[in-house]
């Protein structure tokens, strides 16, 4: 008997391990598709801004409607795939910041330090949270969960991606490191908007 329990509960606990991966997965897929987006925009800038800000737009009054107990085609579907426990019942807002977060730095900032800004939301806070999830085993005290390995993929993939920019290493060194700390930081969804917009700024105005 207390066999059985106990594998019933061990069944229970990798069935929803599962479920959180294949819900990280989803949700990081969304972030890795937007690094597709600095290529579109130096092809198609307005095109894309208008886009971006339709699906915006129409994301925000879906999202607001299915909060209020109505079933939105595909919105809600994606929504449910893709979020969070945290999420549960709530405004999922990580959609919104992840959207307005590139919008902002595609309108403000030259195109190499939008790219900048862009891969890195796209590459290094992707990656950072799934390899954090499946193969996190460090986890960093005042962090509320993010682990070593995922920030050191954070790291990486920013590194990678603005070195491929800027063809600079120092440069790229700064920005990942400075990308690394406000992935850490206790931002939830906000990183979405804080990391493309801080490292763009700091690529245009405070590197050389």
């Amino acid at each position: 008997m207390c066999e059985y329990v106990s594998n019933h509960k061990s069944g229970i606990i990798l069935r929803r391990y599962a479920n959180d991966i294949s819900k990280e997965l989803f949700r990081k897929l969304i972030h890795l598709c937007a690094a597709f987006i600095p290529l579109s925009l130096k092809y198609f800038y307005a095109p894309v801004l208008v886009l971006l800000s339709v699906v915006l737009i129409f994301y925000i009054i879906a999202e607001f409607l299915r909060y209020k107990g109505y079933s939105v085609p595909l919105i809600s579907v994606i929504t449910q795939t893709a979020a969070r426990k945290r999420d549960e019942n709530k405004f999922v807002l990580g959609p919104v910041t992840l959207t307005l977060g590139i919008i902002l730095t595609a309108l403000f900032f030259d195109y190499k330090s939008a790219s900048v800004g862009i891969y890195a939301l796209a590459l290094g806070d992707g990656l950072a949270s799934l390899v954090g999830k499946i193969f996190g085993r460090t986890i960093l005290s005042f962090t509320k969960g993010k682990t070593v390995e995922g920030s050191l993929a954070c790291f990486s993939a920013i590194f990678v991606s603005c070195f491929l920019v800027t063809k600079n290493a120092s440069t790229s060194l700064i920005i990942a490191l400075i990308g690394m700390f406000i992935e850490l930081l206790p931002l939830k969804d906000f990183d979405n908007f804080f990391i493309p917009i801080v490292l763009a700024f700091v690529m245009q105005y405070l590197l050389p």
